[in-house]
């Protein structure tokens, strides 16, 4: 029995436990609210990291677009757009919200936002949208990227040019901070931006801005971001729990220890981008795709202008076709330059950059190409219709008048190297524009004495009879220099020829300018023509001579007419001369063409005593007038209070046009992999031998069957394919096929037009009936799948385990069935 007087010991002993229970549970409790505080701080700091990280990131391919836009027009667009993404991702992170919500989000942003910051030229007070910024916005989702890449750079920041930054920098900026915020691993985060910094040099331009810091910030930023998250990260380690300190201790130790290693990693990738840059930098432009696309327009689809020089001769002798006020003096309106001769015609050549087919989208403004004096020319079209815009000089800017002005502003083409111009749209009566050029100075030849030709790359001309190099050598013969060469070839045919346009009341004068014609002019006894046959005949015989010369079609005045302060072109000053290219000097003009009052004395064209033997040329075309791209059709004139009915169905369409943009571009993949198939079976059945397009039918079907999930050997016979399409799919059929097809694939004589119809119809039925044996689903899945693409190469997809498993057991039946004994051809299957 207890004492009595040890009670007291045992309540002392009692209440010493109980303070000291609640001491450990108040540190408890301490403990956990500085860990929460801890992890609030931790929170905290990680989505001002992300979204600072996320910001740098996009900030450089930002930076990136300077070269092409020439300057920070742009940046209210893309940093707009990307400070939008990152308020979309922290807004949607925040709320928890899914992949849905967050693209919805987006969508809005874009048309809401989109219209002050992509294109403030369409709003009102250049914030408050209208219908066109919504048009706009929806269409330049699709085609904003072919006029970004068609066009010289540096790019105007208008029209929809600046749909691309904003857009791009609108997703990236949301993907990055997005997957940021959200995921464990930030590393998922740097493939947006990285794909953001590789579309913006593909759509860049081969001078970039500062490569090697874009690359190392880039980097450093990367690994900087990756290495504070690991640093930041919850401590994994294990610590004292026997104190608290000693915990918290063990836990900065290790955070010490990842920070230190983090910023070993980024100063080693950092003298590493350095030194790298210094070996690795290109010695020449990058290439980029502005450099390889091809522009959305061919002017070689059109007739040679030149072929209607007659036509207008004929047809417009007194009609105003166009008028020019503030020609300068001496200045010529050109329509249109050739430098490609077929032996028919000379038109446009197919030589790329700087030949006379480049034309690219006009801009509002562009660099001058030439020296000389500036002037300022409206031009009005009257009875002129066509697509060739008349133009004085070199173009500097451009700005279009009347009814049309937005049509023709969108479709017109400038080629710089030949100072011309087209609008797709066609000119009409009543059009107008304002043209800011240079016009440069026609040097003297004194001034050219002594300068060789131009170096400059001129198509290789076709058709050309033999006999033109001896008369363009007998011509310039005592020429010594090349001036002297020109000359002496432009006063052979203007001295000795004489003028006639071939209208009733004049000396005969065939039209046109093919082999057969300039033959006949230069061999005849009295050489009778107009501006088209001797500007061809100057340019043919100086490219005899080696002389770089092209062919030019325009209009000048009179001499008795030049100080008239407005120009009116009619038939009557149509004309046709050449231009020869000097070194340092540039194009200079040239008229071969005689007098108009030089007429011959005979109105019969004699050959010279002696002609020289003609090669057979094909004959001339007919002379009608060219037939011109039609022109677009005017549109139903609006009715008497149509106009609200007519404001409601262009908000269908651009809100239709827009959501169709949206699913075309989510669709895309999957028409690249339909487009990618339909090319491959095209190239397949139209193969150059029919042995050839039997084997690709088989190829088609046996692919067909591979994105079914048939595990089909790549390299295998198709005796060995038909074995495990048979099994696989039940297809007896396909056997049968694979015999026939060895057959007249290897057989003694190749297969008839007959015979490959056949093999493809029955390839189409069998292919059918794999179908009609599945789901909707599972074909739609057997058409974009990627499996029958990628076979055969390093990323080829693996089995799908149905198809293994069937494999296995097609396998395990052909060993219990003795009536299919496997041939030597077939090899044995594995499970």
């Amino acid at each position: 029995m207890s004492a009595p007087n040890d009670a007291p010991v045992v309540e002392r002993e009692k209440r010493e436990e109980a303070r000291a229970e609640a001491a450990r549970r108040r540190e408890q409790r301490t403990r956990r609210a500085a860990e929460r505080r801890a992890n609030a701080t931790t929170a905290t700091r990680r989505w001002v990291l992300d979204l600072a990280a996320a910001a740098l990131l996009v900030a450089v391919p930002i930076a990136g677009f300077w070269p092409t836009f020439g300057g920070p027009a742009y940046l209210p667009a893309a940093v707009g757009g990307a400070l939008v993404g990152l308020a979309v991702a922290a807004f949607a992170a925040r709320l928890r919200w899914g992949v849905l919500e967050q693209a919805g989000l987006v969508v809005l942003a874009y048309f809401l936002l989109g219209p002050a910051l992509a294109v403030p030229q369409t709003t009102i007070l250049g914030v408050i949208p209208t219908l066109e910024s919504w048009i706009q916005l929806g269409t330049g989702i699709v085609t904003s990227w072919k006029q970004l890449l068609t066009t010289f750079a540096p790019v105007p920041a208008s029209e929809q040019f600046l749909i691309v930054p904003f857009l791009l920098s609108l997703v990236a900026a949301t993907l990055t901070a997005g997957f940021g915020l959200r995921l464990r691993h930030a590393a998922w985060a740097l493939l947006p931006a990285a794909a953001y910094l590789a579309t913006q040099i593909a759509l860049g331009t081969s001078q970039p801005a500062i490569p090697v810091v874009e690359g190392i910030v880039f980097a450093v930023v990367a690994v900087a971001w990756l290495a504070l998250r690991e640093a930041w990260a919850p401590s994994s380690a294990a610590v004292s729990l026997g104190s608290a300190d000693g915990g918290a201790d063990a836990a900065k130790s290790g955070s010490a220890r990842r920070a230190l290693l983090g910023s070993g990693v980024i100063a080693i990738a950092v003298i590493a981008g350095v030194v790298t840059s210094g070996f690795a930098a290109p010695a020449s432009p990058r290439y980029v795709l502005r450099d390889v696309v091809i522009p959305p327009f061919d002017v070689r689809e059109y007739a040679s202008p030149l072929q209607s020089f007659r036509s207008l001769v004929r047809d417009h002798p007194d009609d105003t076709l166009f008028t020019v006020t503030g020609l300068p003096e001496g200045a010529r309106v050109r329509l249109a330059t050739m430098d490609a001769y077929s032996g028919t015609v000379y038109n446009v050549s197919d030589e790329g950059a700087g030949s006379s087919s480049a034309f690219v989208p006009m801009r509002d403004t562009m660099p001058p190409t030439v020296e000389g004096a500036e002037a300022s020319v409206r031009v009005e079209i009257g009875e002129l219709d066509g697509v060739w815009m008349p133009e004085v000089g070199s173009v500097t800017s451009v700005r279009f008048d009347g009814d049309r002005a937005d049509d023709l502003r969108r479709s017109a083409h400038y080629n710089a190297a030949t100072y011309t111009a087209v609008v797709t749209a066609a000119l009409q009566e009543g059009d107008a524009y304002d043209l800011d050029v240079v016009v440069p100075s026609v040097p003297s030849d004194k001034a050219l004495e002594g300068v060789g030709f131009a170096p400059v790359r001129l198509p290789k001309q076709q058709g050309v009879p033999k006999e033109f190099a001896e008369i363009a050598s007998d011509a310039a013969a005592e020429a010594s220099t090349p001036i002297e060469q020109v000359r002496a070839l432009q006063e052979m045919l203007s001295t000795e020829g004489f003028f006639s346009h071939g209208l009733e009341g004049q000396p005969l004068s065939r039209a046109g300018h093919g082999a057969e014609r300039i033959t006949t002019l230069l061999g005849s006894e009295q050489m009778v023509g107009d501006d088209e046959q001797y500007a061809v005949a100057m340019a043919l015989l100086a490219r005899e001579l080696g002389i770089p010369a092209r062919v030019v079609l325009g209009f000048y005045p009179d001499e008795d007419r030049v100080d008239e302060p407005v120009f009116e072109a009619d038939g009557e000053n149509v004309h046709a001369w050449v231009e020869v290219a000097f070194d340092g000097v540039g194009w200079v003009p040239f008229d071969p063409t005689p007098p108009e009052d030089q007429v011959p004395s005979d109105q019969e064209t004699k050959p010279r005593a002696d002609p020289k033997p003609q090669v057979l040329q094909p004959p001339p075309p007919q002379q009608e007038p060219v037939d011109l791209p039609p022109t677009i059709p005017d549109e139903r004139e609006p009715e008497e209070g149509d106009d609200g009915i007519g404001a409601i169905i262009w908000a269908i369409v651009s809100i239709t046009t827009a959501t169709i943009g949206i699913l075309a571009l989510l669709a895309s993949p999957f028409i690249v992999i339909g487009a990618l198939k339909a090319a491959r079976r095209r190239k397949r059945r139209n193969a150059e031998r029919a042995a050839d397009r039997i084997s690709g039918g088989w190829d088609e079907l046996v692919d067909r069957a591979v994105d079914y999930g048939t595990p089909v050997r790549v390299g295998a016979t198709r005796q060995e394919d038909a074995h495990v399409v048979r099994t696989a799919l039940e297809e007896p059929a396909v056997t049968t096929l694979a015999d026939r097809a060895d057959a007249q694939v290897f057989g003694p004589t190749e297969p008839t037009q007959q015979d490959v119809d056949e093999f493809w119809r029955q390839v189409e039925e069998i292919v059918g009936t794999m179908g009609s044996r599945t789901t909707f689903w599972r074909r739609v899945r057997a058409r974009l799948s990627l499996r029958s693409l990628l076979a055969g190469t390093r990323f080829a997809l693996a089995r799908p385990f149905a198809a293994a498993r069937a494999s296995a057991a097609s396998s395990s039946r052909r060993s219990r069935t003795a009536a299919e004994p496997r041939t030597p051809s077939e090899p044995a299957e594995t499970a």
